[in-house]
């Protein structure tokens, strides 16, 4: 009788672990989740001392032009970002995202050119299929993840880190190094053209994350990817499907990749085959400062945007003001490292 009693409230408090987890709202993490969401809202005035700071640097950066320009520049990775964010929280890493970029409108155009000139397969596909193609080698990419990480419980650094390789070597044997030109007009479309006066890749990018953060705060699929993160034992046994869902998260942040790829192919008109290359980085950089946990379970997808466009309007003030692109990179890196220690001090854990 104690034995039955005693599994009965082991199972009651994995299941209530788990609800606080889904929720984020656990009384014994109140201090934490208020201080997570302090740090959120105080990128805003950041945001607002960048601006300052840009108008005295050069009179252009406060134009519309410029804002605009950034704001397109951004949206592309942002997508990127949105993707990383969700499997970030589910307590999983996907360093294969920024491969994705390139390869999946490589493929899709590969399909779609004729092999002289446009370097094509040959099968000279319809134009139509561009977006469909890219959106389904996101999906394969998402499936073969979650296949090597859920299913044969492979590391997600190492699977990821080696399907980055792979994607990225693929899409140089296919393009064999060059540089695809003669995009189809309805795979630049999105990439370029003006809805309401601002490009259509920045209305996709600030749609999609508006729906990401009523799935995280709204949704039981949102609720279930904190829980996981937050303790996948504990949510499993609260009934949550916990391969299911760390599955179709990989796939759905595959398929945001791909399509901030055929975003970049658009603007750019071609595809080159360092697409994406080196964009993981700076996608770590925004997730991080933007309050989302490497450990899973914490963060919030409006954390992340602030994160990726505080990031672009220092970029764009440091080019404004001469300072070498190489100097960037030393800026994001001292970036994250910061975000660290105030992600440790607020949280009262070591990231891992």
């Amino acid at each position: 009788m104690s034995e039955s009693v005693g599994a009965d409230v082991r199972e009651l408090s994995g299941t209530k672990t788990a609800s606080r987890s889904a929720s984020g709202r656990g009384a014994s993490h109140g201090p934490r989740v208020r201080l997570a969401q302090l740090r959120d809202l105080a990128l805003l005035p950041a945001i607002a001392l960048i601006l300052v700071i840009g108008s005295f640097t050069d009179p252009y950066f406060l134009t519309k032009t410029n804002l605009v320009n950034v704001l397109q520049q951004q949206s592309e990775i942002s997508l990127v970002v949105l993707g990383q964010v969700l499997v970030m929280i589910v307590g999983k890493l996907d360093l294969s995202l920024e491969s994705t970029v390139g390869l999946a409108p490589g493929i899709a155009v590969w399909l779609i050119l004729p092999i002289d000139p446009g370097h094509g397969q040959g099968l000279e596909l319809p134009g139509a299929l561009s977006l469909p193609i890219a959106l389904a080698v996101g999906v394969v990419i998402g499936l073969v993840n979650g296949l090597l990480m859920v299913k044969f419980k492979l590391s997600g650094f190492i699977v990821t880190l080696g399907m980055l390789i792979t994607l990225r070597g693929l899409l140089n044997g296919i393009s064999q190094g060059q540089t695809f030109f003669g995009l189809p007009s309805s795979m630049t479309y999105l990439g370029s053209a003006i809805w309401l006066g601002l490009p259509a890749s920045v209305w996709i990018s600030l749609a999609l994350f508006a729906v990401g953060v009523v799935l995280l705060r709204y949704h039981r699929w949102g609720r279930a990817l904190y829980a996981i993160g937050g303790n996948a034992d504990a949510a499993k046994a609260a009934g949550i499907r916990v391969d299911r869902v760390i599955w179709t998260t990989l796939v759905i942040a595959s398929v945001l990749a791909a399509l901030a790829g055929v975003l970049l192919a658009g603007r750019l008109a071609s595809v080159s085959a360092s697409s994406g290359d080196g964009w993981i980085f700076t996608v770590f950089a925004a997730a991080v400062i933007g309050g989302v946990s490497l450990n899973g379970g914490k963060g919030t997808v409006f954390g992340a945007f602030c994160g990726i466009l505080l990031l672009f309007l220092v970029q764009n003030v440091l080019t404004l003001a001469g300072v070498p692109a190489e100097w960037i990179d030393f800026l994001n890196g001292s970036i994250i490292l910061g975000a660290l220690v105030v992600s440790r001090i607020a949280s009262g854990k070591e990231q891992d």
